[in-house]
């Protein structure tokens, strides 16, 4: 019994400290890091896009799959509140929301038949597109570029074009909220 408890609180120490290593590698990214574009095989709702054709703005990615979890209970309608809440900067121009479609796994269910009718289904209105794969390929290319661990991955970009946010899984939104508004805020440099 007493060898099973100190097992049970080892196992449950080494998980402590392998979350708590994860989360703070994965919080914040650095302030200087330059955002790489997208590749994109198909945009399923809105016009194609980029970086350099929302360059002046500041774009929220998220990185998601239709099936999962995180996705349907956390990054989805995280954007879809954001998007209602910073409505009059997305009509002035100041921000921008994109979602990209990263599929590792489970290449043959999560098609793009299929997701047209989940963002349908989810009322999806921003910008997704489906992140290409090279041919072979388990990663699709966007997600490599990225290097994201997985769904959800957010991302939140300058309107210099740099990374100044990016968190795999959840998080507490206010503190990127505040983010947000300060870089809608910030001066774009030349």
């Amino acid at each position: 019994m007493i060898k099973t408890f100190k097992k049970t609180i080892l196992l449950a120490l080494a998980i402590i400290a392998f979350t708590a290593n994860f989360t703070l590698a994965q919080t914040t990214a650095p302030d200087r890091i330059k955002a790489p574009d997208w590749t994109i095989e198909e945009w399923v709702v809105g016009p194609p896009t980029s970086l350099e054709k929302l360059r002046g703005k500041v774009i929220v990615i998220d990185f998601f799959q239709l099936w999962c979890p995180g996705c349907n209970s956390f990054s989805i309608p995280l954007m879809e509140h954001w998007e209602k809440k910073y409505a009059k900067q997305k009509a002035a121009g100041k921000i921008a929301f994109v979602s990209i479609h990263t599929v590792f796994e489970g290449h043959s269910y999560q098609n793009n038949k299929k997701l047209r009718e989940f963002v349908k289904k989810k009322n999806m209105h921003h910008p997704v597109g489906v992140d290409a794969r090279k041919e072979g390929a388990r990663i699709p290319i966007t997600m490599d570029r990225y290097n994201t661990y997985g769904t959800p991955e957010m991302a939140v970009i300058d309107k210099n074009g740099y990374i100044r946010f990016q968190k795999f899984g959840g998080f507490k939104p206010h503190p990127v909220e505040k983010l947000i508004e300060a870089l809608i805020a910030e001066d774009v440099s030349s």
